[in-house]
C-alpha cells in the first residue's frame, strides 16, 4: 500500500538532478571557461560597468622594456614559457566570484524525511533570504577581492619572471664583456712577461720581478675564468627558463628610471588582501546575528510556506567579545596597508639611492680609466725611451685593467637596479599581454 510513495520519492529525486541542468545559475560554467590557456588578457573584464579598478589598473600598466629590443624579446619569451600557476589561481577565483555573484537568488534543494509510520516523504525545499545583516553582500565582496588578490599575484609573478630572465641575460652580457677584456689584458701582460723574462736572462732584472708578473697573470687568468663561468651559468639558466638562446646585443644598456608615480605592486596586493579580510570579517559578524528567510516546500504529500529565523552560530556570553574581535580585524587590515606603503617608500628611496650611486660610479670609473690609460701611455713611452723600468709600466697597466673592470661592473649594476625597480612597480610586462 505504501510502496507507491517511495517510488514516487525516488522519481522526484531523480528529476531534481535533471532540474539543475535547466537552471542557469546552478550550471553556468562551460568547458571553455575552465580552460587555463586563454588568448585574451587575464585582466580583461567584459562587464565594464562593474569593472574592478584594481584589475583595470593592472591591465593598463606598460613595460619599460623598449618594444622590439632584445630585452623585450627576452621578457616575452619568459612570459610565454611560464607554467602560469598564478593564472590558474586567477581563473579559479573568477569562477568562485561568478558563483557568489548569484547568492542573492533563492536556493533550491531536496528535502527527504520519514513520517511516524515509516513512510518516506521527499520534496523540494526553496529558501529565499530576506535579511541577513549583509552576509551575502559580504560574501560577494570577499569573492571580488579574492579575484583582485589573484590578479595582483599573477602580475607580480609575471614581472618577477621577466626581471629574472632579463637579469640573467644582463649577467651573461657582463660576464662576456669582462672575459673579453680580460683576454685582451692577458695578451698585453704576456708581452710584459716576455720582456721581463729577457731582462732576467740578461741579468738586468731580478727573478722576483718575473714572479710578480707571473702572479699578476695568474690573477687575470682567474678573473677571466670567473667571468666566463658567470656568463655560461647565466646563459644556461636562461636557456632552461625560456628554451631559447639569445645572441643579439642590446642597442643600449640603460632602461630608464621608472616614474615615481607608479604604485608598488606590493601596496596593491596588500590593499586587495585588506579588502578581502574586511569582507571576511563582515561575514563573520553577520554569522553572529540573526537572519530571516522565507521558505517553501513541495512534497508528494502537499506544500507549505513560512518564515524562518536562524543564526549561523548560537549566542553566548562571549558573543560581544567576538564582535569586538571582528572589528579589531578590520582595523588590523587597514593598518597593514599603511605598513606596506611605508615599506614601499623606504624600498623605493633605497633603490633610487643605489641607482644614483651606480650611475655616479659609471662616470667616475670611466674618468679614472681614462686617466689610467693616459698614464699607461706615458709610462710605456718612457719605458721604450729607457727612462722608466718595466715594472712601473706593469703596475700602472694592472691598475688600468682593474678600473676598466670596475667600470663594466658599475655599468651593468645600473641596469640590474633599474630592473628591480621596474619589477616592484609592475613595469616589466604589459598588462594586456599577461
Amino acid at each position: 500500500m505504501h510502496l507507491a510513495r517511495p517510488i514516487g520519492a525516488i522519481a522526484l529525486l531523480c528529476g531534481l538532478s535533471a532540474c539543475t541542468d535547466s537552471v542557469p545559475f546552478l550550471n553556468s560554467t562551460s568547458s571553455s571557461e575552465t580552460g587555463v590557456t586563454r588568448r585574451v588578457s587575464n585582466f580583461s573584464q567584459p562587464d565594464v560597468e562593474n569593472a574592478s579598478p584594481v584589475i583595470s589598473a593592472l591591465m593598463d600598466r606598460r613595460s619599460l622594456l623598449e618594444e622590439g629590443s632584445i630585452f623585450d624579446e627576452v621578457g616575452q619569451a619568459a612570459v610565454a614559457a611560464s607554467a602560469r600557476a598564478a593564472e590558474a589561481e586567477l581563473i579559479s577565483a573568477k569562477l568562485r566570484a561568478e558563483a557568489k555573484s548569484k547568492n542573492w537568488l533563492p536556493s533550491i534543494g531536496p528535502s527527504v524525511s520519514l513520517t511516524d509510520l515509516g513512510d518516506l516523504v521527499a520534496g523540494l525545499l526553496i529558501e529565499q533570504v530576506l535579511f541577513d545583516n549583509g552576509r551575502r553582500k559580504a560574501e560577494r565582496d570577499f569573492a571580488a577581492a579574492d579575484v583582485e588578490v589573484a590578479a595582483v599575484n599573477l602580475s607580480i609573478d609575471m614581472n618577477e619572471r621577466v626581471e629574472a630572465a632579463v637579469g640573467l641575460y644582463v649577467t651573461g652580457l657582463r660576464g662576456e664583456e669582462k672575459a673579453a677584456y680580460s683576454s685582451r689584458a692577458l695578451k698585453q701582460m704576456q708581452e710584459f712577461r716576455r720582456i721581463v723574462s729577457g731582462r732576467v736572462e740578461g741579468g738586468l732584472s731580478d727573478q722576483s720581478d718575473l714572479n710578480v708578473v707571473d702572479s699578476k697573470i695568474n690573477g687575470m687568468r682567474n678573473a677571466r675564468m670567473t667571468a666566463q663561468d658567470a656568463a655560461a651559468t647565466a646563459r644556461a639558466e636562461l636557456r632552461a627558463m625560456t628554451g631559447q638562446d639569445f645572441t643579439s646585443q642590446p642597442g643600449k644598456l640603460d632602461l630608464g628610471t621608472p616614474p615615481q608615480e607608479a604604485q608598488y605592486l606590493s601596496i596593491v596586493q596588500t590593499q586587495s588582501m585588506a579588502n578581502r579580510n574586511v569582507a571576511e570579517a563582515k561575514i563573520s559578524r553577520a554569522g553572529l546575528l540573526p537572519q530571516i528567510a522565507a521558505a517553501g516546500s513541495v512534497t508528494n504529500d502537499g506544500s507549505g510556506a513560512g518564515l524562518t529565523l536562524n543564526m549561523a552560530e548560537p549566542l553566548g556570553f562571549g558573543t560581544p567579545a567576538a564582535l569586538r574581535a571582528i572589528e579589531a580585524t578590520k582595523e588590523a587590515a587597514r593598518r597593514q596597508v599603511g605598513e606596506a606603503e611605508e615599506d614601499a617608500r623606504r624600498d623605493y628611496s633605497r633603490k633610487i639611492q643605489r641607482l644614483a650611486s651606480f650611475q655616479r660610479q659609471v662616470g667616475e670609473t670611466a674618468s679614472l680609466a681614462r686617466t689610467s690609460q693616459e698614464t699607461y701611455r706615458l709610462f710605456k713611452a718612457q719605458f721604450e725611451a729607457g727612462q722608466r723600468p718595466v715594472m712601473d709600466v706593469v703596475s700602472i697597466y694592472e691598475e688600468l685593467v682593474r678600473r676598466k673592470q670596475d667600470h663594466i661592473d658599475a655599468k651593468y649594476e645600473v641596469v640590474l637596479t633599474q630592473l628591480e625597480l621596474a619589477r616592484d612597480m609592475g613595469l616589466l610586462a604589459d598588462g594586456d599581454k599577461i
